[in-house]
């Protein structure tokens, strides 16, 4: 089997290792918290780092106005789909061995993964933002704006006393790697289709 239609292979089933790992970690770090808060989002769920992080993270947004977290939101009936349905495609991609399509399923997956991600950071605005008027404690900005407390979407932040992680996660990662070993796939198939022209 050629290089190019293994790697083809690989990048269609290592997306599926989100049903397996999560996808992110928030992580919320406080001094009144020896072992800081935190919570793993999974591509159908959102569990906590330790036991009753969820709870406790529910608990302190109740006194700022924000939402609770919840037990489920849409996507996550949306999203395992979406990486069933594009797994299929990829292996139909692989069966199918021409490298113009591993460019196509690499282009699929970028739009896929993009708008994802532009999903995930209108999760974490609105929930940062959405604040219930009628909460026990309220901040406001020096301009005298209500306070958001936004997670932050890549990196780390410091909202009030605490500090705020977001990081990708071994779930993230297979996907990325899938994706990039798709446009391998199609540099190699690309090389060996032209290798092929020139020696038949």
């Amino acid at each position: 089997m050629k290089r190019s239609r293994i790697l083809m292979l690989l990048a269609a089933l290592l997306p599926l290792l989100l049903f397996v790992f999560p996808l992110w970690k928030i992580t919320l770090e406080a001094p009144q918290y020896p072992t800081p808060l935190g919570m793993y989002i999974h591509i159908n769920d959102f569990t906590d780092a330790n036991p009753h992080d969820i709870k406790n993270i529910n608990l302190m947004n109740h006194y700022v106005g924000m939402k609770y977290i919840p037990d489920a939101i849409p996507e996550f009936k949306i999203f395992p789909i979406g990486i069933a349905i594009t797994t299929f495609i990829g292996l139909l991609v692989f069966w199918k061995g021409n490298h113009r399509w591993y460019l196509y399923w690499f282009l699929l997956m970028v739009a896929v993964s993009t708008a994802g991600l532009i999903d995930f950071y209108i999760w974490e605005y609105q929930y940062g933002h959405d604040l219930d008027p009628k909460a026990i404690m309220k901040f406001t900005n020096p301009d005298g704006s209500v306070m958001g407390f936004q997670p932050p979407f890549f990196g780390s932040k410091d909202i009030l006393n605490f500090r705020a992680h977001s990081y990708p996660q071994l779930g993230a990662y297979s996907l990325g790697l899938g994706i990039a070993l798709a446009l391998v796939a199609y540099w190699l198939g690309k090389k060996e289709t032209t290798s092929k022209k020139l020696f038949s």
